[in-house]
């Protein structure tokens, strides 16, 4: 059982990279997706957010606008499509699955790193 985030590099300013979240052992449907960051120096911090079922979305303040989150349950697979990226944006990127009606995450990614930089 497992979650598999890939697709990280190095990016220059205002490109764009897609990261995929890959289940592994369960199936990722009955969960909600979240993607996290976590730049050098600081905590952790939330960026997206994808619920089972209803479809609800949440993005941070942040990224809203430039970042889609999505879902392939067919490949077992989440997505975060990041755009027009800042170098702040450099961080170690984790997703997370949470299985519906927990307050917690139950499984990890061991994360991929995006480095924003020209």
């Amino acid at each position: 059982v497992q979650l598999q985030a890939s697709g990280g590099g190095l990016v220059q300013p205002g490109g764009s990279l897609r990261l995929s979240c890959a289940a592994s052992g369960f199936t990722l449907d009955d969960y909600a997706i979240g993607w996290f960051r976590q730049a050098p120096g600081k905590e952790r911090e939330g960026v997206s957010w994808l619920s089972s079922g209803d479809g609800s979305i949440y993005y941070a303040d942040s990224v809203k606008g430039r970042f889609t989150i999505s879902r392939d349950n067919s490949k077992n697979t989440g997505y975060l499509q990041m755009s027009s990226l800042k170098p702040e944006g450099t961080a170690v990127y984790y997703c997370a699955a949470q299985r519906i009606g927990s307050s917690s995450y139950e499984y990890w990614g061991q994360g991929t790193l995006v480095t924003v930089s020209s």
